[in-house]
């Protein structure tokens, strides 16, 4: 599996990723909002079998794929799809030093694309925490549109959190 934008190749994490993938998923700063994390080496070790039973899926229905900067081959975050019938969610997490540049916001569309295109799904959504202003930046800047908040709807992290609510729907996609 991979695809590729101007300047990432979004491909299927492998065992060697272990390293990069840590170094985000440990970072107490990118998991600030996040239901998992910061990561201890077995939590990452078990995000890589789950990985790996994504990819033998048959048919596939779930997606979690590297983000790798093709000019230099780092890998910098991933990027998931996960299809239910005709709805799908995205979701993505990037290494802080990798913030602000555009990085998620192409990630992200290119899965929409795959989404609507290969996947054949009509509505793709993903949720943020509402203090996660970058995310719901990067919902906005694709074309996601914000459909409400649900409250109080996950418990994580000895607390209940809200979310913000975005989609997009096939026909509102730039192809």
């Amino acid at each position: 599996m991979q695809m590729e934008s101007t300047r990432l190749v979004i491909r299927d994490f492998e065992e060697e990723d272990f390293a990069s993938i840590h170094a985000y998923a440990s970072d107490p700063l990118v998991t600030e909002y996040t239901m998992w994390g910061p990561n201890t080496e077995e939590d990452t070790l078990e995000y890589l079998k789950e990985i790996h039973q994504m990819k033998e899926q048959s048919p596939r229905d779930s997606y979690e794929l590297a983000i790798v900067l093709k000019d230099n081959g780092q890998l910098i975050g991933g990027v998931g799809l996960h299809r239910s019938k005709t709805n799908a969610e995205l979701g993505y997490c990037l290494n802080s030093a990798y913030w602000r540049q555009g990085y998620a916001s192409e990630a992200a569309s290119v899965m929409c694309r795959f989404g609507f295109q290969e996947l054949g799904v009509h509505r793709i959504y993903a949720t943020c925490r509402p203090g996660n202003i970058g995310s719901a930046a990067v919902m906005r800047h694709i074309g996601m549109k914000q459909e409400g908040l649900l409250r109080q709807h996950l418990w994580f992290k000895g607390a209940y959190h809200d979310s913000y609510l975005f989609s997009i729907l096939k026909d509102e996609i730039e192809v």
